[in-house]
């Protein structure tokens, strides 16, 4: 799947008949507002709390997302200031048709609904207090981490909460537009490699000059999923030379589209190496020959950006010491998997240092920086999936529903999700015995950390995510 990583299809068509109409944006909508509402009455409340994970920027949704729900018949309550660190006022919810509410207690309280974008086990600490705050019969939809945090997983179905995790939706194509971890390791592929430029003692692009020649850097990224896709992408538009590598073969060709070089290692014999779009984790034997491998690439670059996550697990260790030392003084190293455990041997989360004269950058939850368009794409994904429920019927959704089976996680009391009654030891309740749970960032893809850090998507249980 690739989201946010330049796709063009089509063909445009020039019309005498008709004057192109003028985009418009959802401050214009809203001065029309009452008359463009629907009239359905109200199906459910859904109510948005300021996030409080650590240095967390995104909202739920954004104005204009209020505006698309209001016209499905549904209320929406958002906590005062909610909006403001990712550049959201009060003033444009209320404009969009939401009431603000100041007391984060009243906003769970009034909704059958909870949106927030890092929840349960996404938001561990500092979220302790908003599992107090759930209601028998209420509806949590966000980024949980379920198989990091499967205890609070159990917690939430004990008190009675239907809940939702963003990350284990299935990767299929009518779910594309609610795919929150590609939408995040999209932004986090991007601002991976502005962050490397920003902190590299050099130029991306050869200049030609009178005082001679520079030459371009060099960027290796790790990791051909969405977040690698876009790393690439944005790297090549600052003229650099740009290598990569994917233990999946099937995605040289996306690689190679993008202008970039492909480094082949011919360590697995057939491409069937995944499983739902995600690349699968590899034994140890096969990350320390792909280490080898890899070495001559990474002692000749300027930047190596890394994308390997596994759900549930420790990341890979795909970058040793003994690589970082090799590379040129004044290096850059970016490891998007940082938050579990990192694909960088030496990386330490949450901390930038430097080791033999390379910048190790350990940053958490990269979309969050980029909070303006990350929470607007979130809120899209979010909404989609909301309206997706409401259309069949029932915030519990169609039974047969793959979208709905893959991501709910408790319900009636209980944990109903396989992935996660596993990592419980429970019993499982499906006749799908499916061992090879999909993985958003494996041998080399991505991590996610979009949500849960990861949180732009190995595997072994989903979403090395990636970031």
């Amino acid at each position: 799947m690739l989201c946010g990583v330049l796709s063009f299809s089509g063909s445009c068509r020039l019309s005498r008949s008709k004057p192109r109409r003028k985009p418009t944006d959802w401050k214009a909508e809203t001065m029309s507002q009452d008359a463009s509402l629907s009239d359905k009455p109200t199906l459910t409340t859904v109510g948005v709390p300021a996030e409080n994970f650590p240095d967390e920027r995104r909202v739920a949704l954004v104005p204009a997302n209020v505006i698309t729900l209001k016209k499905a018949g549904v209320s929406v309550l958002v906590q005062s200031g909610a909006g403001i660190p990712a550049g959201y006022s009060d003033d444009e919810y209320r404009s969009a048709g939401a009431e603000l509410i100041s007391n984060r207690d009243d906003v769970f309280a009034k909704a059958d609904i909870v949106l927030q974008v890092r929840t349960a086990g996404a938001n561990a600490d500092a979220g302790k207090d908003d599992r107090h705050r759930l209601r028998e019969g209420q509806t949590l939809i966000g980024m949980c981490d379920p198989l990091i945090g499967a205890e609070i997983m159990q917690d939430i179905a004990g008190r009675g909460v239907t809940s939702f995790a963003m990350e284990l939706l299935p990767r299929i194509t009518r779910a594309q537009n609610m795919d929150v971890l590609s939408s995040q390791a999209s932004i986090a592929g991007y601002k991976a490699v502005l962050s490397a430029a920003a902190q590299l003692p050099k130029m991306c692009p050869m200049m030609m000059t009178a005082a001679g020649t520079i030459a371009p850097a060099r960027f290796f990224v790790l990791g051909a999923g969405v977040a690698g896709l876009q790393a690439i992408a944005t790297a090549k538009r600052l003229g650099a030379v740009v290598w990569s590598y994917d233990v999946r073969p099937a995605v040289k060709e996306e690689v190679l589209s993008l202008g970039a070089k492909f480094l082949e290692i011919d360590l697995v014999k057939s491409d069937d190496k995944q499983s739902g779009g995600y690349a699968k984790e590899m034994d140890e034997e096969f990350y320390r020959r792909q280490r080898e491998a890899m070495m001559k690439v990474i002692q000749d670059s300027d930047v190596v950006i890394t994308t390997a996550a596994i759900p549930g697990r420790k990341a890979p260790v795909l970058v040793t010491e003994e690589m970082v030392a090799a590379m040129p003084a004044g290096s850059i190293i970016i490891d998007l998997a940082a938050e579990s455990g990192g694909n960088c041997a030496l990386t330490q989360a949450r901390q930038v240092i430097v080791e033999h004269g390379v910048t190790i950058d350990g940053t958490i939850n990269v979309p969050t920086t980029v909070p303006y368009h990350s929470s607007q794409m979130y809120g899209k994904n979010l909404t989609t999936f909301l309206l997706h429920l409401i259309k069949e019927g029932t915030l519990d959704g169609a039974a047969g529903d793959e979208i709905v089976q893959d991501t709910m996680v408790t319900r009636g009391g209980a944990v109903v999700n396989d992935r996660v009654r596993k990592v419980l030891g429970l019993t499982l309740l499906h006749a799908r015995h499916d061992e090879s749970f999909p993985a958003e960032s494996t041998a080399v893809d991505e991590s996610s950390t979009a949500g849960s850090a990861a949180s732009e998507v190995v595997d072994a249980e989903q979403t090395g995510r990636e970031v």
